[in-house]
């Protein structure tokens, strides 16, 4: 990242329990703008999805500002996040760093009865042995959204953007070390 860059609108994907929210989150404080989580958008109670209608809807309003960060990898909107992104972080992490990170924030979860969005709970079934699993989720989907992100770095319709491609968490550290915010909120 340039000591010139001004992120304004910042994009976090990755892999499923690569840190994508953890990162948004820490972003955001940092340089006090707006955290926009798409899976509280996404989710209501009892894990039912929203219609694509609605879920547009929400993000189109809420990424109608300014400044912001978002995290999430749906497709659905990409044409939101991505247009409207001047960054894009992409947590190009290993598939035992994801598995590392994972497994326990899954049995945390499991085991804390932890509320997600919209008071959703993972469960031991639902979190471990189903097809919908969080843990079979990322496995499956790990190679096509790296093919995804590697083609989109070279992509000319994301020439707006700025893409920082982070393999490893000592370098997402090493880039939130280096972030400093100005008296205005802009990133030095």
């Amino acid at each position: 990242m340039n000591n010139d860059a001004h992120l304004k609108r910042i994009l976090v994907v990755g892999a499923s329990g690569s840190g994508k929210t953890t990162l948004a989150q820490q972003l955001a404080l940092r340089l006090d703008v707006p955290h926009v989580e798409l899976d509280a958008f996404f989710w209501e109670a009892n894990w039912t999805s929203v219609s694509p209608e609605i879920f547009r809807e929400r993000v189109t309003q809420a990424l109608a500002g300014d400044r912001w960060v978002t995290d999430g990898n749906f497709s659905q909107v990409s044409d939101l996040t991505w247009g409207r992104a001047d960054t894009v972080i992409w947590l190009d992490y290993g598939v035992g760093t994801i598995l590392m990170r994972l497994v326990p924030r899954t049995f945390r979860r499991i085991f804390t009865r932890q509320a997600l969005w919209n008071g959703n709970r993972e469960s031991l079934l639902q979190g471990l042995f189903t097809r919908e699993s969080i843990i079979v989720w990322a496995l499956k989907t790990y190679k096509e959204k790296r093919r995804r992100y590697l083609a989109a770095q070279v992509d000319p319709a994301y020439d707006h953007l700025d893409i920082i491609r982070l393999c490893t968490p000592s370098e997402t550290h090493v880039l939130l070390s280096r972030l400093s915010v100005s008296s205005h909120g802009e990133a030095l």
